[in-house]
């Protein structure tokens, strides 16, 4: 590359970067000055849930057609033979795409003349597993090329469909509209939330197409950890970088094998812990034999199912309201009607009545918590006396029917009193706010920058928290293992660029319509559920309700009329049920199911396949030896990933914490552990061997303690009181510290160390 050309290079990415920076850090610092309302929207909000994510779009299609443009072509790469291939693969494609619609609409006239709901859910269930383990079997392969990056064949749309399918997870499709629905624009005063989720899962898609896709993709290299040990030389990178990568896809791989035992248990009635092993054959099927060439063509066939199970509904939903089935077009009229409602709910004389109730439960919990031993025995011999009352303890009586059953739930110990009442007491005290404990929805930032010295904090804090979390999806998807494979698998450099660009336009689809799902549904909820009676409520409320942690309601108040902070909503509801709120057949709910299970396998493939391939080829074999030692790390990977698997289902079945934290946490250590040293690399020839052990291991360990310092069970264990957060950071975003004390210490190693002999160091350029 000339110098002209690298000058042209360099003003590009410096351009595309400000612009990027702009529109996300930018326009989130000033959100709360921007509350004009635009064409039926409110700006701030706007922009962060669509127009940022616009952009980023621009940005990396601008930097693919240009970049594309200005470098020459790959040698030694046949067009002529790669463009018959992809003409046959757009036309399976197409009939794959067609055979599955006929198929639902054959369901669904199925269902409509008498087909059971049990076999609907059956057949479709077992057609869409069936479709994978096919493709898997098909794709099997002991090839190292093929099992490890697809033999480098895969055209940017497929690979971009792939990617979609991949980082479309559990997270974004069961619980993203469902933490907008609580969160609204930015989350509580202690945890950040809502649109940062979609500023931070798109933005990070142009540093990948920025700083580290192309080139890496340059290098023709199996795994990331690879990478370490080419631009680094010696043993300690790759090791550091495949340990790193098992650590922080483990994180990722157990929330994705918790979603699908949770939409396998309700997809098919069996027990949660026998729907994670079903989902895991699956996964099995498709990643164990046929490595990353199965695998992109399954991610292939399960994007499609999952855009449509998330589209189709909320479609429907934003038909039937506002008379428009293109949702993110549409929903902005909808948060001018929700804001309304936020105001009457807030001084509603009723909902006051619930709140005080819910305000008084929570002082009878925390008097019980003063003296738990006292507070047991008293509340014992209450039942007992009330069942002494009666009569007779045996009777059939169906009041000591009850009495007898609370007596029996009543905690056995002092621990286990302690725990359940403490929990009760906090959720009583959420739920004793206005709104239920729910920020108003398209308000950024808890607090007031105009009100009290404590309001100001509490804004500061709360935008500070928002800031940090977004960096951290941001670096983390610039980090991220599985995602960074799957550009090693296109043909040529230019490729793996337009292949980021339509990563992230199949992305956006899902991501620009779930703020749009969680407002339609939170209209739905105030406007045709809150102030009707119990008895008239829609059948779908009493359909959920048997699962009290997707759904519960209770008249507190005692007036019969549903108030808004009696109804408890789970957020895997939002998505779930948005069919039977938009009155949509059966056989819709079970698309969205399988869309789910789609979302949590495809995800789950992938992290599999990159801990599998860093045990293997990375740390045991470290990438060396001949083709028989190369299919000897293949088989060594499937190994692995049997293991691993198994591991990583029996943690899924002790229910961990949420899905969202989980994954969130996974992009905190994936960006410290490996952004800062990537990016130094690819663009520093300066960077030293040494810079990169010290770096991540400093990257990663300062992560990780800060989130562990801040666990309520390390705090307890290590005696310490308060909390240790550094300026009001919350633990999910231990990655900005991680970040800057990886690359200060990158940085100043490798200016240390750069005058000594290096004679394994490879220099590698931007260039």
């Amino acid at each position: 590359m000339t110098d002209a050309v690298a000058t042209r290079q360099w003003r590009l990415h410096a351009g595309l970067l400000v612009l990027w920076f702009a529109v996300s850090f930018g326009a989130v610092f000033f959100a709360r000055d921007l509350q004009i309302v635009v064409a039926g929207w409110p700006l701030g909000f706007w922009l962060s849930a669509q127009g940022a994510v616009l952009v980023f779009i621009a940005i990396v299609v601008v930097f693919a057609w240009v970049s594309n443009r200005r470098e020459p072509s790959d040698t030694g790469f046949d067009q002529g033979v790669y463009a018959r291939s992809k003409c046959r693969l757009h036309r399976r494609f197409a009939t794959y795409v067609v055979c599955l619609l006929v198929f639902l609409f054959m369901l669904a006239a199925a269902e409509r003349y008498g087909l059971s709901k049990a076999w609907v859910a059956g057949i479709f269930l077992s057609a869409t597993l069936v479709l994978y383990a096919v493709i898997g079997v098909y794709g099997r392969t002991a090839d190292a090329a093929e099992y490890y990056v697809a033999g480098r064949r895969i055209p940017a749309m497929y690979n971009g469909m792939a990617t979609a399918a991949d980082w479309m997870s559990a997270a974004s499709f069961i619980s993203l509209a469902g933490g907008l629905y609580f969160q609204g624009y930015s989350g509580i005063d202690s945890q950040a939330g809502g649109l940062v989720y979609i500023l931070g899962w798109t933005g990070g898609f142009c540093l990948v197409a920025l700083l580290v896709a192309p080139y890496l993709r340059r290098m023709r290299l199996y795994t990331v950890p690879d990478y370490f040990a080419v631009r680094f030389g010696g043993r300690w990178p790759r090791m550091i970088a495949a340990l790193a990568a098992v650590l922080c896809s483990f994180t990722y791989v157990v929330a994705q094998l918790y979603g699908v035992g949770l939409i396998t248990a309700r997809l098919t009635g069996v027990h949660f812990e026998i729907g994670i092993l079903l989902g895991l054959g699956g996964v099995l099927v498709c990643s164990f034999l046929g490595g990353m060439r199965a695998v992109t063509w399954t991610q292939v066939t399960q994007y499609v199912v999952i855009i449509l199970a998330f589209l189709i509904p909320v479609s429907w939903l934003a038909y039937k309201q506002i008379d428009n089935p293109f949702a993110p077009l549409a929903y902005g009229q909808q948060l001018q009607k929700i804001a309304a409602m936020e105001q009457q709910l807030i001084h509603s004389q009723a909902e006051q009545q619930v709140i005080a109730e819910y305000g008084r439960r929570s002082l009878v919990f925390e008097k019980k918590l003063q003296d738990i031993e006292g507070a047991l025995q008293s509340e014992r011999q209450e039942l007992r006396s009330r069942l002494r009352a009666l009569g007779d303890l045996k009777a059939d009586d169906e009041r000591a029917i009850v009495l007898r059953r609370e007596l029996a739930a009543v905690p056995k110990d002092v621990n286990s009193a302690r725990e359940r009442w403490t929990r009760a007491m906090l959720e009583n005290r959420e739920r004793a706010q206005p709104l239920a404990g729910m920020p108003p929805h398209a308000t950024p930032f808890a607090g007031d920058p105009a009100g009290s010295a404590e309001q100001r904090q509490l804004f500061e804090t709360s935008r500070m928290n928002f800031l940090a979390l977004m960096f951290c999806l941001m670096v983390g998807t610039a980090g991220l293992p599985h995602l960074l494979t799957r550009y090693y698998t296109t043909p040529t450099v230019a490729e793996a660029r337009s292949s980021v660009a339509w990563s992230l336009v199949f992305i956006a689809l899902l991501y620009l319509s779930a703020p749009a799902l969680a407002v339609l549904v939170k209209y739905e909820v105030m406007a045709h559920l809150v102030g009707q009676p119990f008895d008239d409520l829609p059948s779908w409320v009493a359909q959920w309700a048997r699962d009290s942690s997707l759904l519960s309601l209770s008249d507190v108040n005692g007036d019969h009329i549903l108030q808004f902070a009696e109804l408890k909503i789970g957020a895997d509801l939002v998505m779930l049920a948005t069919p039977e709120i938009g009155g949509l057949p059966y056989v819709v709910s079970v698309l969205v199911a399988a869309g789910g299970l789609a979302a949590a396998l495809s995800t789950a493939d992938g992290l599999l396949l990159t801990i599998g391939n860093a045990i293997a080829h990375d740390v045991y074999f470290a990438g060396d030896g001949d083709k028989a030692q190369a299919m000897r790390r293949v088989m060594w990977s499937k190994f692995a990933l049997l293991v691993v698997a198994l591991i990583a289902a029996y943690v899924a079945a002790q229910r961990p914490a949420g899905i969202l934290y989980l994954v969130s946490a996974s992009f905190s250590l994936a960006g410290a552990a490996f952004v800062p040293v990537m990016v130094l690399g690819i663009f520093w020839r300066g960077a030293t061997h040494a810079g990169a052990v010290g770096g991540m291991l400093a990257g990663l360990g300062v992560t990780v303690y800060y989130m562990a310092v801040n666990l309520p069970a390390v705090r307890s264990a290590m005696g310490l009181t308060g909390d240790s957060l550094w300026w009001g950071i919350q633990p999910i975003s231990a990655g900005v510290f991680g970040v800057a004390a990886g690359l200060a210490v990158a940085v100043f190693l490798s200016l240390l160390t750069q005058k000594l002999p290096a004679p394994n160091r490879r220099a590698m350029s931007a260039n």
